[in-house]
């Protein structure tokens, strides 16, 4: 194996490590909520965490699905450079959706992606944030927000930071959309719950 690509593939693999850590289902049970795969849409994301009722729950489950793509990034940065950094993303989004401790069901990757494009280029992050709080506030829907934000974040990774980060930022809206798969079919039907209303859909 050439000495250069086991730096890649360690950034990838510590990515995955650290994404894979189920906090939603972590903080629930702790909290008592009981388990969160049992609830809504059975995935353990912050969306998900909000059906519950406690709303500072899942904001701390938001925080933490955030930070555990934001530390592997640094620190594949600070060890192996930019490109480490990157493959650090992508395997943090993969564990947070396909966590090996959980038979492979994860959550849907929004925070993570906040987490990544961040922590990858901060005006990138800033404005997924921004285009993804326009679209929750005005259209009420939590799915076609974290959507929106999602298939234009590689347009302004390109703008920001070129070729590299746009691909890698396209490939993390890739599985964000295959992860939202059933949200794309409900928003296609008009069926889609908006934020605070119907519980049965995630």
């Amino acid at each position: 194996m050439p000495a250069e690509i086991l730096p890649l593939i360690m950034a990838l693999v510590l990515g995955y490590l650290s994404g894979s850590i189920p906090f939603g289902l972590i903080l629930t049970g702790a909290a008592g909520l009981g388990d969160i795969r049992s609830i809504g849409s059975g995935n353990i994301g912050a969306t998900n965490v909000l059906r519950t009722g406690n709303r500072p729950i899942a904001a701390a489950t938001l925080v933490l699905d955030a930070l555990k793509a934001v530390a592997p990034i640094l620190v594949a940065r600070y060890f192996w450079g930019e490109d480490a950094a990157r493959l650090a993303a992508v395997g943090a989004f993969l564990g947070h959706c396909f966590p090996v401790w959980i038979g492979f069901k994860g959550g849907k990757g929004v925070a993570v992606m906040i987490g990544s494009t961040l922590a990858l280029s901060w005006p990138v992050g800033l404005i997924f944030c921004a285009v993804w709080l326009l679209i929750a506030f005005t259209r009420k829907i939590s799915s076609l927000a974290a959507l929106t934000a999602a298939a234009t974040a590689p347009i302004f990774a390109y703008v920001f930071s070129g070729e590299r980060l746009a691909l890698v930022v396209a490939g993390l809206a890739l599985l964000l959309f295959f992860q939202h798969r059933e949200n794309i079919g409900r928003l296609l039907k008009g069926t889609e719950p908006t934020i605070g209303g119907s519980k049965k859909a995630g």
